[in-house]
């Protein structure tokens, strides 16, 4: 099961997108947020990789 949050951001001339994933830990079973900022082109490939 994975949560999808993708905000776009504008700074100045450069466009970031912050892409938000909910992962599972294998050790404990326990969910837990991955936050990262990025191109927009580069989202698909961060929300697929586990």
């Amino acid at each position: 099961m994975a949560k999808k949050s993708v905000a776009s951001l504008q700074t100045g001339s450069k466009r970031l997108t912050k892409a938000i994933k909910m992962v599972r830990s294998p050790k404990t079973g326990a969910y837990h947020f991955v936050e990262a900022v990025m191109a927009p082109e580069f989202v698909d490939d961060f929300l697929k990789k586990n």
